[in-house]
């Protein structure tokens, strides 16, 4: 067998997979994290030589070389964070986080453990980009001066993340690549014509060192599917188009000479340029496999990571606009948070760094919000509320007067806050008399479409089902369905059912049901 390591994945979903099958065929696949039972039982079939756990806390980190993260994005900091800091090499699937800020911590763990951190760009292993990489640094197209990249398709189209996001960092790390440095100038234009304020179609161009310059078109709202790059030197130019049956290298001797000061097109022959064909994630992960040394990574490391996210983040910037002209006498410049145009903050509101907030949204005066808050589209923060660092509050929500939401805080898109618990259009009751209080404990989740009626505390890490209905207060790590909201079991801090034995101990080690009241009893490791 080639290779004598061993890798756990962590996530069975799409993507997840791949890394399953691939690792399997490597012979280095040796463990398989997923939270859904009826997953597991699947791949126990699929693979009953290969050992399963529930959750990444439940692995004997010891066993394993190194790890793939193929989760979802908001998970990537959380996981990734938890294995580096146990000293293990990880490589996480693209985003490695959801922001620039999560990716700078992520790589320092990495540094100060001295581990790889990998980040799955896995277009920077295929055979064809990593040919047209050596034709750049050959001269073959003399002094490079212009990318252009098309990502089209009417593809599958999401709800909260806009095409920008989902399709362009391939294509941004590939510019990288081949450019070798990041960009000076970022500026974005597009069009939302199904979800407000999520773009179907962008434009980004990328203005680079030394004149050269890129556009990266994408969209899922294509008449058919092409995935093309176009890459332009003084002395010819190259495309290749993955979306084509035959994926050819094209070699053009074509460009505009310069001839006694008269521009003369030059159009010479074509040339198929012959290339070792193969599959990019199988090369991708061998890469992974083959730096389980410690060796350093040359390519889709921590930095790449962290290079991509911050290129995104400023297209993202360059696509919302300016965010803060019509409530703030400040410069844009000096604001480390972003309103967009479309929504009012009032007077006397505090927003802290890295807060967001999108479309359509109403921030009222007196009220706090954190670091690092994501406020989405069409939310109403009523005056006086306080919400913590890291709360993300999706669309369609109201947080009244009389609510807080402490750090880490989850609210899924529709969910009800009251605060009255006699209203009455007659004999209207204002005023913080009138308020039941509701407090929403640290890292406490909701799901979409529920009710919390006022006056509840709900625990830290709790987990609230989508249209339950919490009419009392809610004990931390406390899982809640149905209407009126019942306890039908216990989750950990990742939100994993707990499966608990007779003495109330979880599988795991780490927690346990004391008096109806889940306690953690490994701090370190919970």
């Amino acid at each position: 067998m080639r290779n004598a390591k061993k890798i756990c994945v962590i996530g069975a979903g799409r993507w997840g997979t791949n890394h399953i099958k691939t690792l399997h065929k490597l012979g280095a696949l040796a463990g398989i994290v997923e939270s859904r039972e009826n997953r597991r039982e699947e791949l126990k079939t699929l693979f009953p030589e290969i050992t399963l756990f529930r959750s990444v806390t439940d692995v004997p980190l010891d066993e394993f070389d190194g790890f793939t993260v193929a989760t979802p994005a908001e998970t990537h900091f959380e996981v990734g964070s938890y294995l580096l800091e146990q000293g293990k090499h990880v490589l996480i699937e693209k985003p490695i986080a959801l922001n620039t800020r999560e990716a700078g911590k992520l790589k320092e763990l990495a540094d100060h453990h001295q581990v790889n951190l990998m980040v799955g760009h896995v277009l920077l292993f295929h055979p064809a980009i990593i040919k047209i990489k050596e034709l750049v640094d050959s001269g073959k197209i003399g002094k490079l001066e212009y990318i252009y990249s098309n990502r089209l398709n009417l593809g599958t189209v999401r709800t909260e993340e806009n095409i920008l996001w989902s399709f362009a960092p391939h294509d941004i790390s590939i510019f990288q690549y081949f450019i070798g440095s990041n960009p000076v100038e970022v500026v974005s234009r597009g069009g939302a014509f199904l979800q407000p304020g999520i773009h179907d179609t962008t434009m980004t161009t990328l203005t680079y060192p030394d004149n050269v310059v890129g556009h990266i078109f994408v969209s899922w709202l294509h008449p058919f599917k092409e995935h093309r790059m176009v890459i332009i030197g003084s002395k010819g130019m190259i495309s290749f188009e993955d979306s084509s049956q035959e994926k050819d290298i094209l070699f053009y001797e074509k460009g505009i000479d310069w001839v006694q000061g008269e521009p003369i097109k030059r159009d010479g022959p074509t040339e198929v340029i012959p290339y070792e064909k193969g599959f990019p994630l199988t090369s991708e992960l061998q890469y992974f496999i083959d730096h389980l040394d410690g060796s350093k990574l040359e390519i889709a490391d921590g930095q790449n990571a962290f290079d991509v996210l911050e290129v995104l983040e400023k297209a993202t910037e360059s696509l919302q606009g300016a965010s803060q002209a019509a409530v703030s006498t400040e410069t844009p410049e000096s604001l480390d948070y972003f309103v967009h145009q479309t929504s009012e903050v009032d007077q006397g509101v505090q927003l802290g760094k890295g807060t967001k907030v999108w479309h359509y949204s109403h921030i009222q005066s007196g009220s706090s919000l954190g670091e690092n808050v994501s406020i989405g589209q069409n939310v109403n923060i009523g005056n006086n509320v306080k919400i913590g660092n890291g709360v993300k509050i999706q669309n369609n929500v109201s947080v009244y007067e009389g609510v807080e939401l402490e750090d880490y805080v989850f609210c899924g898109p529709s969910m009800v806050f009251t605060n009255v618990m006699q209203p009455r259009s007659e004999f209207p009751q204002r005023g913080t008399e009138f308020y039941a209080r509701t407090l929403v404990q640290k890292s406490a989740s909701i799901g979409a479409n529920a009710t919390i009626v006022c006056g509840s505390t709900i625990g830290e890490y709790a987990f609230i089902g989508a249209g339950a209905v919490v009419i009392r207060d809610v004990p931390a790590f406390a899982l809640v369905v149905g209407n009126p909201g019942r306890i039908i079991g216990w989750v950990d801090k990742l939100g994993h059912r707990l499966e608990l034995d007779e003495n109330g101990l979880s599988e795991c080690g780490k927690y346990q049901l004391i008096n109806n009241s889940m306690r953690l009893i490994n701090l370190n490791q919970a």
